[in-house]
């Protein structure tokens, strides 16, 4: 029997949009069969059957957001075949930390847990205890040195230290009006260096570091394949007292009627038009065009290269993918996605989802 892992496209996106599933629960494929489309706003790819066999177990449905290491399902020589239960992994004897009976953890997890010398009988038995759980536990037990600052209005951190935290680091180097302090990453060991910049540490950091003086934070977390984990970050920083003012790279043009809200982040050569309103905490990424009178409500995601025409309105937490093409007046309801290089001719409904390379509505 064949295990179907989903694989890691982008290293700085983990998770992936299960864009289209081909299969059904117990066909029978053969291999090179395409079984899924997998999206994220970097890349499509099409995850094939590496084997021939039968099609059982499938953990997903279309439109669910996976994460790099996920079982989808499994190859198997009759499609009555027992759908395997996920097993713990287990350690060599000799070896510690021991694994408690009933504890599931992925190799990446428990080598982790071994290098570092983790006790894992604190951690549940239920779900699959994974490498961000494990970083997460030893995070917590590390010692964090904070550096000794004073009110500053121009001191900032940046939450999140991935490829969205180092594009938007140096948009801030570029525009050489803040203090960065450092990073705060809930995935990475204090005392780390990301481009030159300190990891101060997780989110229990974020009280004491306003304490000693600092108001200000930009989120970089994405939030590609779940956009909740972005709006959290917000409702943490809210909760710890900081401001996340709106920044612009240099290279970008706002019109001067446009109105930007706080946490809103405008990447490299984008441009933003005449009485354009773009809501709390949206990404306009790199050469994004938003034509005049579009209508942005908060967190949206406007990805590399996309161009909405006039009077487009953007629902709540939508994410619009790379070279995406979106029609003069549409609307595109809350919580949608509109995949890679789509155009977009007619309004999308709320939670919609558009494939990547295709043209809304279907035909």
């Amino acid at each position: 029997m064949n295990t179907i892992t989903i694989p890691l496209l982008n290293p700085n996106e983990p998770e992936a949009l299960l864009a289209a599933i081909h299969v059904e629960e117990g066909q029978q494929v053969a291999a090179g069969d395409i079984l899924c489309t997998l999206e994220t706003t970097k890349s499509t790819a099409d995850l094939e059957a590496e084997a021939d066999g039968y099609l059982i177990g499938l953990q997903n449905d279309q439109g669910d957001t996976v994460r790099a290491g996920d079982i989808l399902g499994y190859l198997a020589d009759s499609p009555d075949a027992e759908v395997p239960e996920i097993q713990a992994v287990e350690l060599h004897p000799d070896s510690k930390p021991a694994v408690p009976d009933g504890l599931r953890i992925s190799k990446p997890a428990l080598a982790l847990a071994q290098e570092n010398n983790l006790d894992l009988s604190d951690f549940p038995s239920g779900p699959i205890i994974t490498e961000q759980d494990v970083r997460s536990r030893l995070r917590a037990a590390a010692p964090i040195t904070l550096p000794d600052t004073t009110f500053d209005p121009t001191s900032m951190i940046i939450y999140g230290s991935g490829g969205h935290g180092k594009s938007v680091l140096d948009l801030l180097r570029m525009l050489g009006t803040y203090d960065i302090v450092g990073f705060i990453d809930d995935g990475m060991p204090p005392g780390d260096s990301v481009m030159g910049l300190p990891v101060l540490g997780g989110e229990q950091v974020l009280e004491e570091l306003h304490q000693k003086g600092v108001q200000l934070c930009v989120n970089a977390v994405g939030g590609i394949g779940n956009i909740k984990v972005r709006v959290k970050v917000f409702q943490r920083l809210t909760e710890a007292g900081y401001t996340c003012p709106a920044v612009v790279h240099p290279t970008a043009f706002v019109e001067p009627s446009a109105v930007l809200s706080p946490g809103v982040q405008v990447f490299p050569h984008a441009y933003v038009g005449s009485e354009v309103n773009v809501g709390f905490g949206s990404i306009i990424n790199t050469g994004a065009i938003v034509s005049h009178d579009c209508q942005l409500d908060d967190y949206a995601n406007i990805s590399p290269g996309a161009v909405l025409a006039g009077g487009v309105k953007i629902g709540l937490e939508v994410l619009v993918g790379m070279g995406v093409t979106v029609n003069l007046g549409v609307e595109i309801g809350a919580g949608a996605r509109v995949g890679n290089s789509a155009v977009v001719k007619d309004d999308v409904p709320v939670n919609g989802i558009v494939p990547a390379g295709t043209m809304w509505p279907r035909p």
